[in-house]
């Protein structure tokens, strides 16, 4: 149980008294507060941080305002209400995924063979970009008439003998980095839309891609920069790969679970 009322503090967790476990230290209602309960919870809270121990009185205090709690909200049929059933629901759903799941990934180890192989797909990347914005809620019209603006633009960046950078001034819609030539800095995987980084990652060096749709609007991207691994960070690498396992972990999971229930998707109407 994780406390939220009680500061959580790191002392000895000595017994509460000398009393024997079965020993009751509070009675409410009908729930009755036995010294090893009280010493479990105590120890558990306290194990989680560093400083400040709290006063045994009052974390008892607070037991009994929590065991207070329960009995008030359940006499108050509050177990019944969508909002509490919500966040029941969403603490069983993590509850499953903890027990079921949570060993299982953390025993996933990552290998540097294993960080070499991702990363030879999926490079950091240096990237300028010319955007041409389209705002949340445009219509139809509004889009085609950015993507025939977008075009526009490329036939001159593909013509014109000016630096990229001064090209990013004169056409991006970008505020950030209009005034930086249109450098968005060293980018990955992680930090990018699947869009625009499969379209920058297919770029060789200092080549311009063509105009690149995203929800953002419209965009002709440079690489300016493409780092081998060993100049990589590889922190971010070893987070990507064993996310990837992570996943793979959760999806075996419930790909196996799946089979005992009857399920019926129409995914069209979302889309």
């Amino acid at each position: 149980m994780k406390w939220i009322l009680i500061p959580a503090l790191l002392v000895s967790t000595m017994a509460w008294s000398q009393g024997k476990p079965s020993d009751v230290v509070a009675t409410v209602g009908t729930k009755k507060i036995t010294l090893e309960e009280f010493n479990r919870k105590y120890k558990e809270v306290t194990s989680q941080v560093l400083v400040n121990p709290p006063n045994k009185k009052v974390f008892l205090e607070d037991l009994v305002r929590y065991e207070v709690g329960l009995q008030e909200a359940r006499k108050r049929g509050l177990e019944k209400d969508p909002i509490v059933q919500d966040r029941m629901n969403q603490e069983l759903y993590k509850g499953l995924l903890e027990k079921e799941l949570g060993a299982k990934v953390q025993e996933n180890k990552v290998s540097e063979g294993e960080m070499k192989a991702w990363y030879a797909n999926n490079p950091q990347l240096r990237i300028s970009d010319i955007l041409i914005d389209v705002k949340p809620g445009a219509t139809p019209e509004q889009r085609a008439e950015a993507k025939k603006r977008a075009g526009e633009i490329l036939d001159d960046v593909k013509k014109s003998k000016r630096p990229f950078e001064e090209l990013v001034r004169l056409y991006s819609d970008d505020p950030t980095t209009k005034n930086l030539g249109g450098d968005i800095g060293w980018q990955s995987r992680l930090s990018l839309i699947p869009p625009f980084y499969n379209a920058a990652v297919s770029l060789k060096l200092n080549e311009v891609s063509n105009v690149v749709e995203t929800p953002f609007g419209f965009h002709i991207i440079k690489l300016t920069g493409r780092r081998t691994y060993e100049e990589a960070t590889k922190r971010e690498i070893r987070m990507a790969v064993f996310d990837e396992k992570r996943r793979a972990v959760f999806d075996n999971f419930f790909n196996n679970v799946k089979k005992n229930y009857q399920i019926n998707v129409n995914s069209k109407l979302v889309e």
